[in-house]
């Protein structure tokens, strides 16, 4: 059984590109799925909070983030407030998005991390 791996992104972001660079140099088959031309949906987030706390997953170092009112960004509390915002604005997601079968799903990238993952 061959394993799933999904990279999610935006192609021209650096950490995505240097993400790709890894998985393409260590032969590691996956797919891209770009979150700015294919959008994210409610379950997906879902899933991926399953993993990752919402104060991770939610980039807030980024130029999107700090274009929200501060009204808004107070408003972010939980799993379903930032759910919702990052249905809404994908560039808010902090990237890149890591989906292997039967494995957590994991966000940023370092070789390191990648070397674990991927260690078999």
């Amino acid at each position: 059984m061959s394993t799933q791996v999904t990279l999610y992104g935006i192609p021209n972001c650096d950490t995505v590109k240097k993400a790709r660079t890894w998985l393409d140099a260590n032969g590691v088959a996956y797919v891209f799925h770009d979150f700015k031309k294919a959008g994210l949906d409610a379950s997906m987030v879902k899933t991926w909070l399953k993993d990752i706390p919402w104060d991770t997953l939610v980039n807030r170092k980024g130029t999107t983030w700090r274009g929200l009112s501060d009204e808004r960004k107070a408003s972010i509390t939980d799993n379903a407030s930032a759910a919702a915002l990052m249905v809404e604005l994908p560039s808010i997601v902090k990237r890149p998005v890591l989906q292997t079968s039967g494995q957590p799903t994991h966000v940023g990238f370092t070789a390191d991390l990648y070397q674990q993952i991927f260690k078999n």
